[in-house]
């Protein structure tokens, strides 16, 4: 994990913009930390991002147990909004890729709205497996390059964002890809986000669990909490 805060992310990538350098945000949470702890091919994925930053309260909390604290929680939901202002500031295109049908287009015109002038110069929603269809891939890889964003926001759910951000890269190098999850679908209002006092307290998995328990349950409760206290029980031990 980068120790930065939201700040210093969106300054980075500025900075990188302005010399002509592109680059790849991940911002890996407890899910997709215990994901990678099992898999070396997800592991190399998220390694190769040029900044790695913690969407997650308990990676932050491990992180200060373990006596190397990073500064605070970074979050696509979060990037996307500060990304974009950033963006509408030095009149930077961004892109949004992601999404069910519509639901990009809503995105659009929620950070356009608030962010004024921002120029999003196209918006996609790639049908269920795509990926698996090369002129899927072709069409998206055409219309994303035609486009010639700065930023480009995939939401599509860890690792399949990012596999597909690895392809794109060689095509689009001044850009910066950004791998957002729901990040698209909350800006969209087509998902609600937790509170500020939930996600400051780390509660915001409890909150999308009461919405959608039928989907998240075994993902949370199962594999994700034990997952969370191992993990801060070793950085602990770690530190001792």
């Amino acid at each position: 994990m980068d120790p930065l805060t939201e700040r210093q992310v969106v300054d980075w990538v500025a900075g990188a913009l302005d010399q002509g350098t592109g680059g790849h945000i991940v911002t890996p949470n407890v899910d997709i930390c215990r994901a990678v702890s099992t898999n070396p091919a997800l592991r190399a994925l998220v390694a190769a991002a040029d900044v790695v930053v913690a969407d997650g309260m308990p990676l932050v909390w491990a992180s200060r147990l373990l006596g190397t604290p990073i500064p605070e929680r970074v979050t696509g939901a979060d990037l996307i909004w500060s990304l974009s202002a950033m963006a509408a500031t030095a009149g930077r295109p961004v892109y949004l890729l992601g999404g069910p049908p519509g639901v990009a287009a809503r995105a659009a015109k929620a950070l356009a709205g608030r962010c004024h002038g921002l120029e999003v110069c196209g918006v996609d929603a790639p049908p269920f497996g795509f990926e698996k269809d090369p002129e899927e891939v072709g069409r998206l890889r055409a219309k994303l390059v035609a486009a010639r964003p700065s930023i480009v926001f995939v939401g599509l759910g860890f690792p399949k964002q990012d596999r597909l951000i690895a392809e794109l890269r060689a095509d689009a190098p001044g850009a910066w890809f950004v791998g957002c999850g729901s990040a698209i679908a909350f800006a969209a209002g087509a998902v609600s986000r937790a509170p500020a006092w939930a996600r400051r307290a780390g509660a915001e998995w409890l909150f999308r669990l009461v919405g959608e328990p039928g989907r998240l349950a075994r993902r949370y409760l199962v594999d994700d909490v034990p997952f969370a206290m191992r993990l801060m029980a070793r950085s602990l031990l770690g530190r001792r």
